[in-house]
């Protein structure tokens, strides 16, 4: 199997896990999701925040190369986050809403890319300005390992809020090959 179905699988993954995040989170007030818990983003909207924000830059990159250009055509209107910590939205149901737009784009996207996309390389700059010339399918691989990271800490900060968020397994989406 190459690599595309496993995307495939890491963007409906994601997609499940933003849905089950968004829901859980939705138990607390704006004044709990607001609050600072330590966390690198501080609270449980800053982090969900970071995540979008995380996602905005990845995608406007990917949106550069020549396999991405038409399916991530959507992201080149947004404005460019200006800092990892820019709050996008400061009310849970407008981040949502930009939330599930995102996942249908990403999904959109990965299901459009051929095993060729993912062998090539993408040139872009950093925040800070840094050029780099990686593999395109090793930076997939790290916008779905940094959303995985951030969506962690946000479980753990949801837990110590006393919202339980359920099953948050990989496992959960991969199906069952038993021979009958």
């Amino acid at each position: 199997m190459g690599l595309q179905p496993h995307f495939a699988l890491m963007a409906s993954y994601n997609q499940w896990m933003n849905d089950t995040l968004y829901d859980a989170a939705s138990k607390l007030s704006a004044a709990e999701l607001a609050k600072d818990r330590g966390a690198f983003f501080g609270s449980i909207l800053g982090t969900l925040n970071h995540i979008v924000v995380g996602d905005t830059l990845w995608l406007k990159r990917f949106a550069t190369h020549p396999t991405s250009t038409a399916t991530l055509a959507v992201m080149v209107a947004l404005p460019t986050p200006g800092r990892l910590d820019q709050v996008m939205f400061d009310d849970l149901e407008g981040l949502k809403a930009h939330r599930q737009w995102l996942d249908s784009v990403i999904i959109h996207w990965i299901a459009a890319l051929t095993e060729d996309d993912l062998e090539s390389v993408l040139s872009y700059h950093d925040t800070q300005g840094v050029a780099s010339i990686r593999r395109f399918s090793s930076l997939i691989y790290h916008l779905f390992n940094h959303q995985t990271h951030h969506r962690g800490q946000v479980t753990t900060l949801l837990t110590q809020a006393g919202v339980d968020i359920g099953v948050t397994d990989l496992l959960a989406l991969i199906p069952d090959e038993a021979q009958p």
